[in-house]
């Protein structure tokens, strides 16, 4: 797979395609694909082969919605896109750029990128009507979980929820790109991991909420599974499983993160849940993720047997807790339900200096953690031994990054409160960060917090594109969709487009979605519909605008 910009494990590969008219060639254009969570496996978030969108165009009258596509049903995860796919199944076959859409109804869509067809439609079984009658999501639950696709093996692999004969369930499938049938059976998981006093816990599907984004690392497909709502807390914990990704086949190791027996409330958990961030990996494989709250006591954290609000280290096979950083207020983040685990955690790409190997993770106290992937620092409950602490403001949210086209220095986006603000790496003489600027205030409601993604030319033209959560005030409840220019000047960054992106009706789960942009073009997935934006064509500019609705510059 194609390494774009130093990034390890790219979900994010190019292609250069030729176009040719009365058999000459007269273009190439390099065509990105994003197979994974939020671009990458150290989850960046950045597009760096974006050729089409820049500043400029993306602030004039011909950028917009290009056109929107209906499905069946609420969309939680994160639009994956994939250049030169062959399609062998239905009307639409051949060579197609292709987007790929789950939903909560258990429906994976593959639809065209350049006109909106859908190619073809695969549903995988009923989804669980509000699992254990938790609002946090919609009414039903099916896909919860950003999908992962393999470009090379063309193979994308998914986890559904379905409702069984025998009560909630959960299969992971490994579908053909070009026709979307299982390319190896699916597999039904199922686990089980020792408690401290040897007893045996179970999976158990019915507690269980597979909301982070798969991975695909190491060979393995992983997933993280919390809890819904924090219901049936004494039944939950958090688990974090793996799938050869060839057979899938289930890793003979597995991890849950809270194996006490006993607490003061009979509540567990430790979930990985972070707002649908996926798990990303180090230079060497490991697995790294934020757990949430447990016991409400605030009494149980060990940081052996329980290791609730913590970023962690795993090692490939899952046999081993490497390393862990705990927040030194971690008693109180239980206390008062406020997750570290509500955000996830991003790998940097390798830094020059001493410290080459970084990570930043906050969560809902509003503390950004600057890590040494390589010493993450532990737990005191006098001090935080980190290599930075900052405020951001509450985070169910997650970071991105990018490297900026003037210093060629890294660049950290975050997306806590209303605000996207842009940090700079500094290397020396040792790891901080310094505020460089900060967008206008996002229109939403729900928690604070939302997401972001980077789109540049190399490290020419960087966008950051941002999606809020949806205004609860109003009857439409829409989400936005934004765009802001990090290099405009100054310590305000200056906002290039802000357009209706979709609506959000049931506004008790949050809208945790991301924006995904290649190849010109920016997916959308909200309820119901998958909307697409880019440069519309000059004959049909009016219209589309119209379909965009309100937008500001």
């Amino acid at each position: 797979m194609l390494q774009a910009s130093g990034i390890r494990a790219a979900g994010l590969c190019a292609t250069i395609l030729l176009s040719a008219i009365g058999g000459g060639v007269v273009r190439a254009a390099a065509q990105a694909s994003v197979t994974t969570y939020h671009n990458d496996n150290n989850r960046t978030g950045w597009n760096s082969h974006e050729t089409v969108l820049t500043p400029a165009n993306v602030s004039g009258a011909s950028f917009g919605l290009l056109y929107n596509v209906a499905l069946d049903d609420q969309v939680d995860s994160g639009p994956l896109v994939v250049s030169n796919v062959t399609i062998t199944a239905g009307k639409f076959q051949g060579l197609k750029n292709v987007a790929y859409v789950a939903t909560e109804s258990n429906t994976v869509y593959a639809i065209g990128v350049n006109s909106g067809n859908i190619f073809l439609r695969r549903n995988l079984g009923a989804p669980v009507h509000l699992p254990l009658g938790c609002n946090n999501n919609g009414p039903n639950v099916g896909i919860n979980s950003t999908p992962v696709i393999d470009p090379v093996a063309k193979t994308l692999y998914v986890i559904a929820y379905t409702q069984d004969a025998g009560g909630p369930a959960y299969r992971i499938h490994a579908l053909d790109l070009g026709n979307l049938t299982d390319k190896v059976p699916p597999q039904l998981i199922a686990a089980s991991h020792r408690l401290i006093d040897g007893t045996v816990f179970n999976f158990n599907a019915t507690y269980q909420r597979q909301r982070p984004g798969l991975l695909l690392a190491n060979g393995t497909v992983y997933a993280g599974f919390g809890s819904f709502c924090d219901l049936g807390a004494k039944f939950s914990r958090g688990w974090l499983l793996g799938w050869s990704a060839q057979t899938l086949e289930p890793l003979a190791a597995n991890q849950v993160f809270d194996t006490q027996v006993s607490s003061p409330h009979s509540f567990f958990l430790s979930s990985i849940w972070m707002s649908g961030y996926g798990p990303a990996t180090d230079d060497d494989g490991n697995i790294l993720f934020v757990t949430g709250n447990s016991d409400p006591s605030g009494t149980t954290y060990d940081g052996v047997t329980n290791l609730q609000e913590s970023v962690v280290k795993l090692n490939p096979t899952l046999t081993t807790v490497q390393d862990l950083f705990t927040p030194s207020n971690q008693a109180a983040l239980d206390q008062r339900d406020n997750d570290f685990g509500s955000g996830g955690v991003l790998v940097l790409p390798d830094q020059p200096g001493n410290n080459p190997h970084l990570a930043v993770a906050g969560g809902k106290d509003g503390n950004l953690y600057l890590l040494n992937v390589d010493h993450l620092g532990g737990f005191s409950p006098d001090q935080d031994d980190v290599l930075g602490k900052y405020v951001e403001g509450a985070c169910w949210c997650g970071h991105s990054y990018y490297v900026d086209p003037i210093d060629g220095i890294g660049r950290i986006v975050t997306s806590a409160g209303r605000r996207a603000k842009v940090f700079k790496v500094n290397n020396s003489p040792v790891p901080s960060l310094s505020l460089q600027s900060t967008s206008p205030m996002l229109l939403g409601g729900q928690d604070p917090g939302f997401f972001t993604s980077i789109s540049s030319n190399g490290e020419v033209n960087p966008i950051i594109w941002a999606l809020s959560h949806p205004v609860t005030d109003s009857p439409s409840f829409p989400i936005y969709l934004y765009a802001f220019d990090p290099r405009s000047g100054g310590s305000a960054m200056a906002q290039l487009f802000q357009g209706v992106a979709g609506t959000w009706p049931s506004v008790n789960g949050n809208a945790n979605l991301v924006p995904v942009v290649a190849n010109g073009h920016v997916f959308v997935a909200t309820y119901k519909q998958l909307q697409v934006f880019g440069i519309k064509p000059k004959a049909v500019q009016p219209a589309a605008r119209k379909m965009g609705g309100r937008s500001t510059r």
